[in-house]
């Protein structure tokens, strides 16, 4: 299981947004061998007003966090934040420098999913990669 939260500027963030979201999907499709069909993703738009950053980024400041399985290997997460980096950068224009990533892992038993907890689901998937 894995969702991911976008914060940025609205006026930065709503016109990459679906783009940005296939991006992130792709990466964590390959480097969590996650089931394409599966997207869980929330954009928060953002006024100006309401979102603090260091002076030395940019308006296009973008935070993504990441709250999925524990059991990934060390690998296995280096790998989804270098390709985040690599595509983000490449295919939008957002400098390194405006993109923060953060993973955080939860055990299966903190989740509620369909009417369980999620060490009671049968998963059509792989978390110890």
């Amino acid at each position: 299981m894995g969702q991911v939260k976008v914060y940025g500027i609205r006026s930065e963030l709503k016109p990459r947004q679906a783009q940005l979201s296939m991006i992130i999907h792709a990466c964590i499709v390959e480097a969590l061998q996650y089931p394409p069909g599966k997207k869980f993703h929330r954009f928060i738009h953002l006024e100006p007003e309401d979102f603090s950053y260091p002076s030395d980024r940019s308006t296009k400041y973008t935070i993504i966090e990441i709250v999925m399985f524990e059991g990934r290997s060390i690998e296995t997460k280096k790998r989804l934040i270098h390709l985040l980096y690599q595509h983000i950068t490449e295919q939008l224009d957002i400098g390194a420098d405006d993109i923060e990533i953060t993973i955080m892992e939860s055990p299966k038993h903190n989740w509620g999913i369909r009417g369980r907890t999620g060490d009671e689901l049968a998963l059509a998937y792989q978390v110890n990669i």
